[in-house]
């Protein structure tokens, strides 16, 4: 089994403090967007790395739709700048529209579950990255700029964590680096982490599935 962890994902409501500016109301958006809120954020600590919805749907688009997740090896969570942590079913169907997506996440902020009848195919709970990561079993993999290189089969053990962060730029906000087993950088440059994610599903693959 692969647990992928979205890790310090840059997901959260517009905060109180820019609520009432003129390109939040005029957005309409309760879930923070660089692309819409940009000149409201600048008064934000760590503006320029915030506001990234769009980094958690497509890491769950490309999950989703994985031959590993339709083969039932996959696990996948999303944990927040917040401590919130996204807990996603193997049939959970993302949402391909962006803006119907972030209306997704809205009302799981606001009820902690989605659908709201019946079995959740998703549910939000308040938990910090060493929480999460104490419930699951497996080699912890970071994949980190720090990391050394080398090739993805010789470390990904059946039962493995890989950690990606979930942000545009900077580092970690968690101290994610103390819980890691191996630290793994797969580029001289920083990818985004839909390709990281990527290269560990289809490396995963290759090694126990075929």
């Amino acid at each position: 089994m692969m647990h992928l962890v979205l890790a310090d994902s840059e997901l959260e409501l517009v905060p109180k403090k820019i609520i009432k500016h003129p390109a939040v109301v005029k957005g309409k958006s309760k879930i923070l967007d660089a692309s819409l809120h940009h000149t409201a954020m600048k008064i934000l600590k760590d503006w320029r790395r915030r506001g990234r919805p769009d980094i958690v749907h497509f890491f769950l688009l490309l999950a989703n739709d994985s031959i590993l997740n339709k083969e039932g090896w996959l696990r996948v969570y999303v944990h927040t700048r917040n401590n919130e942590v996204i807990y996603v079913k193997p049939e959970t169907r993302i949402i391909k529209n962006y803006n119907r997506f972030k209306g997704l996440m809205e009302q799981l902020f606001e009820y902690k579950r989605v659908p709201l009848e019946g079995e959740p195919l998703m549910e939000m709970k308040k938990e910090s990255l060493e929480e999460l990561l104490s419930k699951l079993n497996g080699k912890r993999i970071l994949f980190c700029m720090e990391g050394k290189k080398t090739k993805l089969e010789e470390v990904l053990e059946e039962e493995v964590v890989c950690i990606i962060g979930g942000f545009p730029s900077g580092d970690f906000l968690s101290p994610v680096y103390e819980f890691a087993n191996e630290k793994i950088s797969l580029y001289d440059e920083m990818l985004p982490a839909w390709i990281v994610e990527m290269e560990a599903i289809v490396a995963y693959e290759k090694k126990f599935l075929w």
